[in-house]
């Protein structure tokens, strides 16, 4: 292996996009990302430009060689990684979106999702896909995007009735991954992670699911083509004209929290990780079958590597975590997300003070779309201080509250958890979250897991990581966290943390107040 070869990975999140490097032994050799815009329509309405999200892709990419002084030519693959269930439709003659995309948080078809439920349908959607029936998905954002996109701004001559264009096969339909790979290969293809995150997807069939496409009203053709995460036979490669100016395979694709997954090196049943973003996300490995949850978790599509079987994972999504810290900085009770473990140690307790951060309603395992970020145990005493250590502690009580339900539905007791994300950096929430889980905390040194995963996926596709050994080898502790809590005092205040989830349930209303 020749040391001047890399791959390549391009991160697509939820704020924005960075492209990283990565060399033979996983280390970072270029990182350049972009923040792009947050759209904000209606309240619960959050959209992302796709356009800006490309151009951006181009931006990092270009930046991220240049500063580190490595040729296009380099890289002998790239791999993608995305913000999942992130959906939109573009005009494959123009290049460009029929709307903005629908971004994972977004709950407008809320109303659909009651719809379903009150239609007895949760269960069969859950046989299926795996997934709760929530807006979350990608299922009714397409619904929506068929619907009520408005077709004057597909910039055509005689614009037609979208639902028209997509019966004959005129459009096309992606999550992030899709959009693009398009864009940097011309194909329409997915992977089986970001297929299994839109709830058209039968994980057990491994093929879009004629009744749900029924269901949603989403025609078949507009459905990208479904490939392994890592595959040999790639999506296609960049054009030598294109920004790029070479040919490099693009040979991987995972969902981020996939990607974290596979970036972690949870190649083995029972593995486990959880990445703190904007939201966090904890997934185990549950080998080769799709273990159903008892408890309010998805039963997702781990990975797949070409010509191997499926891995399945269960997973705990939690909507709002570090963006709860953001939100603490948009109120100005914090300048910067650094000062939160410093105010939090300056208090011993956050006196009572519990906050629930579902500012997007509740994930697993409570699934309440309704749901409402609270505050609760306030006194004319609570400070800030208190406010923050109880913003911390909610992302640790929500993190316990999925672990639990894990380990009930896959009956395999966790013992160690490794983690990554930006929140992860915050010494005293690896702590909290220790001593609130009462499990080991394990924190990589190379904690761009997300990023790392895809590089991964599409360098084992392309030879450039012969076996999976290689990337175990890679991984490597930074620090490790052990409980140093009295477990019956961390149980009580769990329970407390209950009684807050409970005061936010089923808070908005139509209308609003």
């Amino acid at each position: 292996m020749a040391d001047k070869t890399y791959v390549g990975a391009i991160d697509q999140g939820t704020t924005g996009t960075r492209f990283m490097v990565f060399d033979h032994s996983g280390q970072v050799v270029a990182n350049a990302y972009e923040k792009h815009e947050q759209i904000y329509p209606e309240p619960g309405w959050v959209e992302h430009d796709p356009m800006e999200i490309w151009e951006n892709t181009k931006e990092v990419v270009t930046r991220a060689l240049a500063e580190a002084g490595v040729e296009p030519e380099q890289l002998e693959a790239l791999g993608i990684t995305n913000q999942r269930e992130t959906t939109l439709i573009w005009d494959p003659e123009t290049g460009k979106p029929i709307h903005n995309a629908l971004v994972w948080q977004d709950r407008r078809t809320t109303d659909r999702v009651e719809e379903l439920q009150a239609e007895d349908k949760v269960e069969w959607i859950r046989e299926k896909t795996g997934l709760e029936a929530d807006a979350y998905f990608s299922a009714t954002k397409a619904e929506w995007l068929l619907d009520n996109a408005d077709p004057i701004k597909m910039e055509r001559t005689r614009p037609q009735d979208i639902r028209d264009r997509a019966e004959e096969g005129e459009l096309r339909m992606g999550t992030i991954d899709s959009w693009l790979i398009y864009k940097l290969t011309g194909n329409h293809i997915t992977d089986v992670t970001n297929a299994s995150r839109t709830m058209l997807y039968n994980i057990r069939e491994m093929e879009w699911d004629d009744e749900l496409l029924d269901e949603f009203d989403v025609p078949a053709g507009l459905l990208p083509e479904v490939r392994p995460s890592s595959d040999e036979n790639t999506y296609g490669t960049t054009d030598a004209e294109g920004f790029l100016g070479a040919e490099v395979p693009v040979a991987g694709a995972l969902g981020d929290q996939q990607a974290a997954l596979f970036g972690q090196t949870c190649f083995d049943e029972g593995d486990a990780k959880n990445t703190y973003g904007t939201g966090s996300f904890f997934l185990m490995n549950t080998g080769e079958e799709a273990v159903t949850s008892d408890h309010g978790l998805l039963t997702t599509i781990g990975f797949q590597r070409s010509g191997e079987p499926v891995q399945y994972a269960l997973e705990g999504a939690i909507f709002i975590t570090g963006a709860a810290i953001e939100w603490l900085e948009d109120v100005d009770l914090i300048d910067d997300p650094a000062e939160t473990a410093e105010l939090a140690r300056s208090v011993d307790s956050t006196d009572g003070v519990y906050v629930v951060p579902a500012f997007t309603g509740l994930g697993a395992p409570h699934w309440d779309g309704r749901a409402r970020g609270t505050i609760v145990g306030m006194t004319r005493g609570t400070r800030r201080e208190h406010i923050v250590r109880a913003t911390l502690e909610s992302i640790a009580y929500q993190t316990r509250d999925v672990a639990e339900a894990m380990e009930a539905d896959s009956g395999i007791e966790m013992n160690r958890l490794r983690v990554d994300g930006g929140a992860v950096k915050n010494n005293f929430l690896c702590q909290l979250q220790s001593d609130i889980i009462d499990t080991e905390i394990a924190r990589p040194e190379v904690d761009e897991t997300t990023a790392l995963g895809s590089a991964y996926a599409a360098g084992l596709a392309v030879g450039y990581w012969d076996t999976v050994d290689e990337l175990r080898d890679n991984w490597q502790v930074d620090r490790e966290f052990s409980p140093d809590a009295d477990e019956a005092e961390m149980d009580r205040k769990f329970g407390r943390w209950h009684d807050a989830v409970e005061r936010s349930l089923d808070w908005a209303k139509d209308g609003g107040d």
